[in-house]
C-alpha cells in the first residue's frame, strides 16, 4: 500500500522530470570544452590506428616480403596480396598490395602480424574520397603515405616498444 502511494506521488509531482531538469541546470552554467576542429586538434595516443601505410627501408627498398600474414589475419578480408619473384635478386616481393578501406575495421591485426613492420597504421584520421574506387589503397599509394609519415611512424613504433 505504501509503495503505491509513493509511486502515485512521484508520478503526480513529476519527480523524474524535475531530476532531469536539475541535471540540465547543473551543466548549463559549467564551462564548455569545445575544440575548433580544423585549427585545433585533440591529442592522440601513439597507438592510434588511422590510415594505413607501407614502410620502406632507409635505402628505399620496400619492407614487405609478401608473407601474406596480414591478408590471412584480416577479419574483414580487406587486404589483397599477389606475390612474385623479383628478377634482380630472386627475392619474393608483392606485385599487388591493396586494402579496401570501406571493408577495413581498423583492428590493427595486420600491423601486429607483420614480421618486418611493413604495414602500419598512421595517425592520419581526416581523409576523404571524391571519386569512386579511391578507397582502394594500392601499393603505390601506401608506399607514398609511408614515405610522407616515416618520421612519425618510427617514433610511434619506438614508443610502442616500451610497452611490450
Amino acid at each position: 500500500m505504501k509503495k503505491n502511494i509513493k509511486q502515485f506521488l512521484n508520478s503526480f509531482l513529476l519527480i523524474e522530470l524535475l531530476k532531469g531538469l536539475a541535471v540540465t541546470g547543473r551543466h548549463m552554467f559549467s564551462p564548455k570544452v569545445t575544440i575548433q576542429y580544423p585549427e585545433e586538434k585533440t591529442p592522440q595516443s601513439p597507438r592510434f590506428r588511422g590510415l594505413h601505410a607501407l614502410r620502406s627501408y632507409p635505402n628505399g627498398e620496400e619492407r614487405c616480403i609478401a608473407c601474406k600474414l596480414c591478408e590471412a589475419v584480416c577479419p574483414a578480408a580487406a587486404i589483397t596480396i599477389e606475390a612474385g619473384v623479383r628478377e634482380s635478386d630472386g627475392s619474393r616481393r608483392t606485385t599487388k598490395y591493396e586494402i579496401d578501406l570501406f571493408k577495413c575495421i581498423f583492428c590493427g591485426f595486420c600491423e601486429e602480424s607483420c614480421p618486418v613492420d611493413s604495414i602500419v597504421e598512421t595517425r592520419v584520421f581526416d581523409y576523404h574520397f571524391e571519386e569512386q574506387g579511391a578507397q582502394i589503397m594500392t601499393k603505390e599509394k601506401l608506399l607514398e603515405i609511408g614515405r610522407v609519415h616515416e618520421k612519425q611512424l618510427a617514433e610511434d613504433i619506438a614508443a610502442d616498444a616500451k610497452y611490450r
